[in-house]
C-alpha cells in the first residue's frame, strides 16, 4: 500500500499495480524534460490544471522510475488505463497532490474534511 506521506500512489497501469513516487531525482529529471528551472516553476507549471498527453506520459514515467521500476516514457506511452484518457489524468492528479500539497496539519489549507488542499488538478 502507497505511503501518501511519502509521496507515494498506487495505479493501475495495462491491468498490473504499480507504486509511483516523485523523488528528488524524479523532480530533477522533469525540470529537465519541461525546461524548468526549479522545483516551483515546475508546481506552478500544473497550477493551472492544464496537462497534455505528453504531460501525463512524462510525469507517470518519472512516478514509476522514482518507485524503482526501469521504464521508459516510450514504454509508458503504450500502456493502458481505466477510463482513458480521464485515468492518466486521475493518476497525475494524485501523484502530483502526494508530492506537493501541504499535508494536514503543516502548512497550507485543509478541507472541512481536515484533507490538504492544493493547487493542483484533482485537489481540493
Amino acid at each position: 500500500m502507497a505511503n501518501r506521506h511519502r509521496g507515494e500512489i498506487d495505479a493501475i497501469l495495462d491491468g498490473k499495480p504499480y507504486r509511483l513516487c516523485l523523488t528528488l531525482g524524479a523532480l530533477a529529471d522533469l525540470e529537465s524534460a519541461f525546461g524548468d528551472e526549479d522545483m516551483l516553476a515546475l508546481a506552478t507549471r500544473f497550477e493551472t490544471g492544464r496537462i497534455s498527453a505528453r504531460d501525463c506520459q512524462r510525469i507517470i514515467g518519472a512516478g514509476l522510475r522514482g518507485a524503482g521500476y526501469d521504464m521508459s516514457d516510450l514504454a509508458v506511452a503504450s500502456m493502458r488505463v481505466e477510463a482513458g484518457a480521464a485515468g492518466y489524468v486521475d493518476i497525475v492528479a494524485r501523484l502530483l497532490s502526494a508530492t506537493f500539497a501541504a499535508k494536514p496539519g503543516e502548512s497550507g489549507e485543509t478541507s472541512k474534511e481536515g484533507e490538504a488542499t492544493g493547487p493542483f488538478p484533482g485537489t481540493r
